[in-house]
C-alpha cells in the first residue's frame, strides 16, 4: 500500500526507459505521479510505458545533444520533478584513459546534466525538485573521468541548490557498481562480470551488491523529503570506507 506522496505531481525521467531510471519511474508510479520517462530508443520506452501500464508520456531524445533536449523542454508543460539518470561511466586512470574517452565520460555526465538542469530550472513548480545521478565506488586513479565528472555533478547540485532556493530543492544519488542489474556492463563477457561481481562484493562492508530497488527508493526520498537539498546521497554499502 502506497502513501500517494506524489498524487497529481509531474515527474519526468531522463534514462527512465530502462534499468534504475525506470525502477525510479515505476516508484513514483506507486506515488500516483503523473509520468513521463525520456529516452533515447523509442522501442524501450514504449515497452517501458507498457511495463507501466501505459499511464505514462514518452520522450524519445538523445539526452547527449544540447538541442534535443532544449526542444524537449521547450515542448513540455509544468514540471514538479525532474530525474536525470544521464551519465556514462568507465574505468581507467588518467594516463591510461585517452583524450576521446575523457570528453565523452565528461560531456555525459557533467555537460548534459548541466544542460538539463538549465533547462528544467524555469520549469519546476514552486516545491519542486531536480534529482541528478553521481556515483561512488572507485577512486580517481582506478576511474578518471568519471571520478572527475562525479565531482562536476556534485558542485551542479550545491551550485543549483543555492540558486533556485528556496523555490525547487537540488539533489543528487550516487549509486556503485551494481553488475548486471544495470545495462553498463553488458558488453563484458558473463564470466568476467560474475569474477568483477564477486570481487566487488567483497570490497564492500555490507558484502553484497545493492539492487535497482534500493537505489530508486533513494531517488524517491529525495523527491519527497521537502527539507533536503545540495546533498549526494551515496547508496554503494559503505564501499568508500575500505578505500
Amino acid at each position: 500500500m502506497t502513501s500517494g506522496r506524489l498524487d497529481g505531481q509531474t515527474v519526468l525521467v531522463v534514462g527512465g526507459s530502462s534499468g534504475i531510471g525506470h525502477e525510479v519511474a515505476r516508484q513514483a508510479a506507486e506515488e500516483r505521479a503523473r509520468l513521463i520517462i525520456a529516452g533515447r530508443n523509442p522501442a524501450k520506452l514504449a515497452d517501458a510505458a507498457e511495463r507501466l501500464n501505459g499511464a505514462v508520456q514518452t520522450i524519445a531524445l538523445n539526452a547527449h545533444d544540447e538541442a534535443e533536449l532544449e526542444s524537449a523542454f521547450s515542448d513540455l508543460d509544468t514540471l514538479d520533478h525532474v530525474v536525470s539518470m544521464v551519465g556514462d561511466s568507465m574505468a581507467g586512470g588518467f594516463l591510461t584513459t585517452d583524450l576521446d574517452t575523457m570528453r565523452h565520460v565528461l560531456h555525459s555526465k557533467f555537460w548534459s546534466n548541466w544542460i538539463i538542469g538549465r533547462n528544467a530550472a524555469g520549469q519546476i513548480r514552486d516545491g519542486g525538485s531536480m534529482t541528478f545521478t553521481s556515483g561512488t565506488g572507485a577512486r580517481a586513479h582506478e576511474a578518471s573521468a568519471t571520478y572527475v565528472a562525479n565531482l562536476g555533478v556534485s558542485a551542479l547540485v550545491q551550485g543549483l541548490a543555492y540558486e533556485l532556493a528556496p523555490r525547487v530543492r537540488v539533489n543528487a544519488v550516487a549509486p556503485t557498481f551494481m553488475g548486471r542489474a544495470t545495462s553498463f556492463w553488458r558488453d563484458m563477457p558473463a564470466n568476467e562480470l560474475e569474477h568483477a561481481q564477486a570481487g566487488f562484493a567483497e570490497t564492500v562492508p555490507l558484502r553484497r551488491l545493492g539492487t535497482p530497488e534500493q537505489v530508486a527508493s533513494a531517488y524517491i526520498h529525495l523527491i519527497t523529503n521537502n527539507f533536503i537539498t545540495g546533498q549526494v546521497l551515496s547508496v554503494d554499502g559503505g564501499v568508500m570506507l575500505s578505500k
